[in-house]
């Protein structure tokens, strides 16, 4: 009898006990770490990263200044016990060199970098544990880290992985179903419901690849509920922090 973990049972459960459509739990904490301007500590399941991001400030180099807009800057960390293989990988590691430009493409059309010219935002992504799905959980954690730090955005940006076993699409992929099956990265906009992303290192028929992205729309809608409601709990609890004095309008509605 072989002992290969089976993607997707007859029942339609898969190896960790969800459905194919079912995304994994969601742990959002944005509470203030060290000398950041706004963090997001965010897990997905057991894929779990950290960003800090700094700014808007002086650029460090003349070369990164730019006279109409800001600047950004991405790194991204991944540490050597954020999986089974310790394997540590170096800032200039292809693969990381990859998800540092993905992330700073990804953003740049949604911050409004024009507001601040001549200047700087960094972005430091730390990748702590890594369970399937670590891009999803980069953008989903910068885009709240952005929020967090006041930087002004034309949308939030929720992230989902998708993939397709035989021909039953899934999201929010694991380790073991990444390395399986094909799939895709795609962020959205939920908002105006643009995607300003879509990825895959694997091949993909185009039929499954649509109904992937229209799985992906919705999921990034209730990715970007469960966003708003942990940066709208955060502001609530600031605005406790200040004091009585403080005046709160409750009208304000985060679109």
């Amino acid at each position: 009898m072989g002992s290969r973990i089976e993607i997707l049972n007859e029942a339609g459960f898969r190896s960790d006990g969800r459905r194919q459509f079912e995304l994994r739990d969601l742990s959002i904490d944005l509470s203030k770490r060290g000398e950041a301007d706004g963090s997001a500590q965010l897990s997905h399941g057991l894929t779990q990263v950290l960003v800090s991001v700094h700014g808007p400030r002086e650029a460090k180099m003349r070369s990164h200044t730019f006279h109409d807009r800001a600047n950004i800057n991405v790194e991204v960390v991944v540490a050597s016990f954020s999986t089974g293989e310790r394997r540590k990988r170096l800032r200039g590691d292809k693969r990381v060199l990859e998800f540092a430009a993905t992330i700073k493409s990804t953003f740049e059309p949604v911050i409004r970098t024009n507001l601040y010219p001549r200047s700087q935002i960094d972005i430091y992504v730390q990748v702590l544990q890594q369970d399937g799905s670590t891009l999803q959980a980069c953008i989903n954690a910068t885009t709240l880290a952005l929020i967090n730090a006041g930087i002004p955005m034309t949308d939030f940006v929720c992230a989902v992985t998708g993939g397709v076993h035989s021909t039953s699409p899934m999201l929010d992929l694991t380790t073991l179903e990444e390395n399986d099956i094909p799939h895709v990265t795609v962020a959205v906009m939920p908002k105006s419901k643009k995607v300003v992303l879509v990825t895959m290192e694997t091949r993909l028929h185009v039929e499954r690849f649509q109904e992937l992205l229209n799985l992906a729309r919705d999921a990034g809608a209730i990715l970007h509920q469960e966003m708003k409601e942990a940066v709208l709990e955060r502001s609530m609890g600031l605005i406790a922090m200040a004091g009585p004095g403080t005046k709160q309008n409750e009208d304000v509605v985060m679109e």
